[in-house]
């Protein structure tokens, strides 16, 4: 008797059922708990659910923040601002506008951002030049993507972005202001190495010189002539005070008191001079 197989094994098949599948291990099934989170009006219980609701999803906030390593912060202070954002998103969350991994993952990766943001910067700069940064950033590495690929030009990125080669020029600076190199790094120029700190200069001595040589300018010209050729003779001729008295026919010890006279005199000036500018300026 001839059997119609096809028929036997549909017959035979079994019915099957597919459970919804979660993107992830970490990703509890917390609904019911939310849903009495929501109830629950502030007090003792409502606390102990939350900080259960907490521990549940924080395998999850680990693992994103997991996502930002080797970029200068370390994991365990990551975690910690994953963690920051985690209770942020459990005290927001709304049960019925969607699952809470869905609320929740936006919500500690954007914690972790504004971490980066606002405290591993080495130098300040302004959010919009810190957003320019980042499509820069994204733009290199999508024009890169391919082996052999050149560096792109600012003008390619520029292109890529739909910025201006302004905004892309500040973007590559901002790329080098994320960190600093210390003043201790060493350089090397071929078999000599130095220290970025040899490469800096040093505060400039002329630079008193030349303001206290105005400020007792005044002074020297208030001087009688006599005093003046005194003053001359001694510090732009080398003269002694010997030679001087021979010279002018007076005694070394009348010399002596012109020289300590004038130079007072020239000093008291100057200072004031100095002290009626910081009052003005003041």
């Amino acid at each position: 008797m001839p059997i119609d197989m096809s028929t036997s094994r549909a017959a035979a098949a079994p019915r099957t059922t597919t459970a919804p599948r979660r993107t992830h291990d970490d990703a509890p099934d917390t609904a019911s708990r939310f849903a009495r989170l929501a109830a629950l009006p502030d007090g003792p219980d409502r606390d102990a659910l939350r900080d259960e609701l907490v521990t549940a999803w924080l395998p999850m906030a680990h693992r994103i923040a997991g996502r930002f390593r080797d970029r200068g912060e370390a994991v365990e202070d990551l975690r910690q601002v994953a963690a920051l954002g985690l209770v942020k998103a459990v005290d927001r969350y709304e049960p019925e506008r969607g699952a809470f991994e869905s609320y929740a993952v936006p919500t500690v990766t954007g914690e972790i951002k504004r971490h980066f943001r606002d405290r591993m910067w080495a130098l300040r700069v302004p959010r919009r030049v810190q957003e320019l940064r980042n499509k820069v950033r994204v733009a290199r590495r999508a024009l890169t993507e391919n082996p052999g690929t050149r560096e792109p030009s600012v003008a390619d990125i520029a292109a890529h972005t739909g910025l201006t080669e302004d905004e892309v020029s500040a973007g590559l600076e901002a790329l080098e202001s994320y960190s600093t190199l210390s003043l201790d790094a060493e350089l090397r120029t071929g078999d000599d190495g130095y220290s970025l700190a040899d490469t800096l200069g040093g505060p400039d001595t002329s630079f008193d010189v030349v303001v206290d040589r105005e400020s007792a300018r005044q002074g020297l010209r208030r001087l009688p002539e006599r005093e003046r050729a005194i003053l001359y003779m001694r510090f732009f001729e080398d003269m002694t005070q010997s030679r001087i008295a021979d010279r002018l026919g007076i005694s070394q010890m009348h010399v002596s008191r012109l020289i300590s006279r004038s130079c007072a005199r020239v000093r008291q000036e100057a200072l004031d001079i100095d002290r009626d500018r910081d009052t003005s300026e003041a």
